[in-house]
């Protein structure tokens, strides 16, 4: 089950299956699609300005939802390419800021929400990883590209021939994941952030998104980049909420940001 809510800026997307640790079959996989669909139509009326993703009890998201599944007669390739794949575009692109919490379990298709998320804060129980040497397949939703940028191609062998997985620590520590607390913290302090950031200049903060992606995607060197941050600057300084940021500075005040 997918649930959806949407208050004070903030949409709050999350994974309602604690009974099998937010596994997803196809249909999930479709309704979390139609949730993106659903805040992102919000935003574009202005009543989304950053949203969250959360897995409800004491997992994330385990990865797919194989009961019942048939190996002789599975197509990965229908499941990966025709709905998993869609989707994570779907969520790298959302035209507002995105932040995940994760704690317990965050395999295959789940990990793969998170990296296709923009701040993800992790509980330090966390568990991250390739564990599919034990099932005779390998990572998927993009894992191998993720990996091997942030970790590096010896980490990202180690785990995948080992099977072995990252604490939320550990896979902050490799730089996987921008923060990891405990568990019993993590939703009320990222659910804080969320909405500090819902509050402040989201159209900056899109720009900024928009950029790191290309710089990344490109490859893009110091000076190119530079030049693409120009750019950005020059389109933005004739928002409203620039002027209010430089007005609010001169005044000494707190600004007060439309998104």
């Amino acid at each position: 089950m997918i649930s959806l809510s949407i208050a004070d800026g903030v949409a709050e997307v999350v994974l309602d299956a604690p009974h099998k640790l937010n596994s997803l079959d196809e249909q999930a996989l479709a309704d979390l699609s139609r949730a993106y669909d659903d805040a992102a139509d919000a935003a574009s009326r202005g009543e989304v300005r950053a949203l969250l993703l959360r897995g409800a009890g004491r997992a994330f998201c385990a990865g797919r939802d194989i009961a019942g599944v048939t190996p002789e007669s599975d197509d990965a390739q229908a499941y990966l390419g025709g709905l998993v794949q869609p989707l994570l575009k779907k969520m790298s692109a959302f035209p507002a800021p995105t932040f995940a919490a994760a704690q317990g379990a965050c395999l295959g298709v789940g990990l793969g929400l998170l990296l296709a998320t923009d701040v993800v804060y992790v509980a330090d129980n966390a568990k991250f990883g390739s564990p599919f040497a034990k099932l005779g397949a390998t990572l998927d939703s993009g894992g191998h590209w993720y990996f091997t940028e942030r970790l590096g191609m010896h980490r990202t062998l180690d785990l995948i021939y080992t099977a072995e997985l990252m604490s939320g620590a550990e896979a902050v520590a490799q730089g996987l994941f921008s923060r990891a607390m405990p568990a019993a913290e993590l939703l009320e302090n990222t659910r804080a952030i969320v909405a500090a950031v819902a509050t402040g200049a989201t159209g900056a903060f899109n720009a900024s998104k928009e950029l790191v992606a290309h710089i990344r995607d490109q490859r893009l060197g110091l000076w190119k980049a530079m030049e693409e941050e120009n750019a950005e600057q020059a389109r933005l300084c004739k928002s409203e909420d620039y002027a209010e940021g430089f007005r609010a500075f001169q005044e000494k005040r707190t600004p007060v940001f439309k998104g």
